[in-house]
């Protein structure tokens, strides 16, 4: 009888009265050095149970797919994710955020399942069940004679969606590690759809708020901050995880390297967001100018906490050297509003209001991308395509000065304003 070759299929009964199916799937060295084959195998209570998973998996090994396995739930599998990709591959906030929602909804709710056979059925239905009553406990099993159970008001209150997108999105990643291993054949999560969120509308300050604000500020020992923020888009916890040796004054320059957060109770530097937000940006005039007074602030607060100042090096600094936590900064943000007559905006807002000012001067995109540190322009597009109405305006009469520079009443209609302006749901 001849060996079996490579990817060929087998059926045969057991003693048990049970089915299994075998295919071969290559060779492998065992611990004497011997070439052996290796297998997969299916078993089940009758023949054709298992000859149809026979059938797909050697369909599988045609088309190039990997053979999934069967015995482990998606609970086992989410948590050797957690721990073996993301914790290596993620800043501590975001792993944070995945360990919350794999341990609060993802393995509760689907945790049971067996990881090869999750289906896309199975994820949509939980999603919407997300949506519609929060966390549902499963439900008990009760004895046949027993009366029915009075529907009772869920205990959890309905999730939002953008909570729920984010359990999607974190399953995916998930899902696409294990695809990678083999574990699955495919990603289920990317043949779900995850439910439309509403984005909050881009709230910047206008140029004459922003003048407002800085001049409020002047002698606040905040001040470059603000200025940073406004002038150059950093994000929070990139502003405060600045460290003096990332400016250089001579060239006239910032580098974003790091962003400071609390990491399990520690205000800890972190790697940016992504590869993109590590990026050296040209400092403008006011950040310079805010920044040398900073600098100066700085050193007399040094002297004057004598022994009780620590060292760290960074930019934004208490008056003892410790590094800034973000609520603090936000809070003293919000006084500074208030004292320069404004309304309440985020902080976050001054990064829009950079972004929206340099696209209001004529500032390409993709410059205003790398300022920015966005992935892809796309995202700078569909944050501030707002603005562009306006700068196609200017366009169009830019147009008709060259073409038809005889013609006022053409250049009066192209260049007045539209009556309104729909502003473009985004976030950043």
């Amino acid at each position: 009888m001849s060996r079996r070759g490579v990817n060929e299929g087998s059926i045969y009964e057991m003693s048990d009265g049970r089915w299994r199916a075998a295919v071969t799937t290559g060779w492998k060295t065992n611990a004497a050095g011997q070439p052996v084959q290796t297998r997969k195998v299916y078993t089940g209570r009758t023949r054709d149970e298992v000859a149809k998973k026979l059938t797909k998996a050697l369909s599988d090994i045609q088309k190039g797919l990997p053979l999934a396995g069967e015995r482990q739930t998606v609970a086992q599998f989410l948590q050797v994710w957690l721990d073996e990709v993301a914790k290596a591959n993620v800043r501590p906030s975001t792993l944070a955020s995945y360990t919350w929602l794999v341990k609060k909804h993802l393995m509760p709710g689907l945790g049971r399942f067996s990881l090869a056979k999750l289906s896309p059925q199975q994820l949509q239905t939980f999603l919407n069940d997300r949506l519609k009553s929060g966390r549902q406990p499963l439900p008990r099993r009760r004895k046949a004679d027993a009366k029915p159970e009075t529907p009772k008001a869920p205990a959890n209150p309905a999730l939002t969606p953008r909570t729920v997108q984010h359990m999607h999105a974190t399953l995916r990643a998930a899902l696409d590690q294990a695809e990678k291993w083999g574990l699955v054949a495919r990603n289920v999560a990317r043949l779900v759809d995850a439910p439309r969120v509403r984005r909050p509308e881009v709230q910047p300050l206008t140029p004459e708020q922003a003048k407002s604000l800085l001049a409020a500020v002047r002698d606040n020992r905040l001040e470059a901050l603000y200025s940073v923020g406004v002038a150059m888009g950093l994000r929070q916890g990139e502003v405060l995880g600045l460290r003096w040796p990332d400016i250089d004054f001579e060239k006239g320059t910032l580098s974003v390297r790091s962003a400071l957060q609390r990491v399990n109770g520690k205000l800890q530097l972190v790697e940016v967001k992504t590869s993109r937000s590590r990026r050296t940006i040209r400092l403008p005039q006011v950040a310079v100018s805010a920044l040398l007074r900073h600098r100066a602030r700085q050193e007399q607060e040094r002297q004057f906490a004598g022994e009780r100042w620590h060292e760290t090096g960074h930019v934004f600094t208490t008056t003892i050297g410790t590094p800034l936590e973000g609520p603090t900064v936000t809070h003293r943000f919000q006084l500074a509003l208030k004292a320069a007559g404004l309304p309440r905006f985020r902080f976050h807002d001054l990064r829009h209001t950079c972004a929206t000012l340099l696209l209001a001067q004529g500032v390409a995109p993709r410059l205003i991308m790398e300022i920015l540190g966005h992935s892809q322009i796309a995202v700078t597009m569909n944050l501030y395509a707002h603005v562009l109405p306006t700068m196609q305006v200017e366009v169009a009469a830019k147009m008709d000065a060259v073409l038809a520079p005889e013609n006022p009443v053409a250049t009066s209609v192209a260049t007045r304003a539209p009556a309104e302006v729909v502003p473009v749901l985004a976030t950043n």
